[in-house]
Order: structure tokens, then sequence, then C-alpha cells
């Protein structure tokens, strides 16, 4: 399954605002890094008490990588 797809779609699940999310992908030499921009006000609710939801989704983006042989990834969460 694609990266951006996946955690596109685990994002836009637990958000308010889903048109606002916009996830990316960049590749280094080693990783590849996914970057999620979502709302302001979505923030709290995409990183969860005590950055529950975060790694969540970080777990299932990186266990799908692992599954598909594709490398390490990191996933970067921000605000736009």
């Amino acid at each position: 399954m694609d990266l951006v797809a996946l955690t596109e779609y685990l994002v836009k699940s637990v958000v308010k605002d889903p048109e606002s999310v916009s996830v990316t992908l960049t590749e280094d030499e080693h990783v590849k890094i996914v970057t999620v921009l979502v709302a302001e006000d979505d923030m709290g609710t995409v990183i969860g008490r005590g950055g529950k939801v975060a790694n969540a989704i970080r777990n299932v983006v990186q266990a799908s990588a692992y599954i598909n042989k594709l490398g390490h990834v990191r996933i970067n969460i921000d605000a736009k």
C-alpha cells in the first residue's frame, strides 16, 4: 500500500477538518520522511493524550513499510 495514501487515510479519520490535511513524502538516502500538515485546531486530536494517537499512526505506517520492504519511515506532524 502507498505510504502517503495510508497516512492520509489514518489522519483524515481522526480530524474534524479532513479537507485541511496534507501529506507529502520525501526520500533521503536511507529514510523516507512522511510529512503531515493539519489545521492548528486538529493538532491536539492528531497527537492525542500523551502522543498515543500519533504513535499509533506511526506504528501502523511503519509496519506497512516493513511488510512491503520499503525501508525505514519517519513521520513528522505539523500544523499549517
